[in-house]
């Protein structure tokens, strides 16, 4: 067993790839924009940009594309047509109800953290109608310094009152294993768009095929 469930004081998600099964909508847009505006997006670039705050991000996405890329006309189509995807449905991820209902009959607390802005997080949850099921919410607007710093799972910890290493995160990009290790968490690692690399293997606990497995530790 990877972890001991009564060591386990609190749970933490990562939202995009974690909770909500968002991460492939906001690469094929992504890539659809690119198009239409006559560049072409690599999967290597787009998935450097996986679970980093908007700012590095975009840092990664304008070197890599070059200095004739309209990085400020691209961002705003795609924000525009993810914000219309989304507002039709937020598709959850596998196994998120059955582990927030475990979690919930534990009375367990559990958090958020996510490198999207705090609008989007919480409007991404609400719709989704999941945002009750969480004490706090922290988003790369809580913080100064983004995944893979350790600072927003520290800050959940804090909000929690939980001692970091009595928290166990949940992670599906290599910047959001790395914060969440580097916060001293117990780390397992859902792969969603990026798949374990040895590092991540080593940061983590375990890597688990979905949520499924996970809850059926606590079980």
């Amino acid at each position: 067993m990877p972890f001991d469930p009564e060591e386990i004081h609190a749970v933490i998600f990562d939202m995009d790839g974690v909770l909500l099964d968002t991460e492939a909508v906001y690469r094929n847009i992504a890539f659809e924009v690119a198009g239409e505006l006559g560049f072409q997006m690599s999967k290597q670039v787009h998935n450097s940009t996986i679970g980093l705050p908007f700012d590095q991000g975009a840092l990664l996405i304008r070197q890599a594309m070059g200095p004739d890329f309209p990085f400020d006309d691209f961002i705003e189509i795609v924000d525009a047509r993810v914000a219309s995807r989304l507002m039709a449905q937020v598709p959850l991820k596998g196994g998120v109800t059955e582990i927030l209902q475990v979690l919930d009959h534990l009375q367990m607390p559990s958090a958020v953290v996510t490198s999207s802005s705090s609008e989007s997080a919480n409007h991404h949850l609400s719709r989704a109608d999941l945002i009750a099921h969480f004490k706090t919410v922290v988003t790369r607007d809580d913080v100064d310094n983004g995944k893979p710093h350790p600072e927003p799972y520290l800050l959940a910890a804090e909000r929690l009152e939980v001692e970091p290493e009595m928290c166990l995160a949940i992670e599906d990009s290599y910047n959001g294993v790395r914060s969440a290790h580097g916060a001293g968490m117990q780390t397992i690692m859902v792969p969603d768009l990026l798949m374990p690399t040895g590092e991540m293997h080593s940061l983590s606990i375990a890597v688990m095929k979905d949520l499924h497995q996970v809850r059926s530790h606590f079980d």
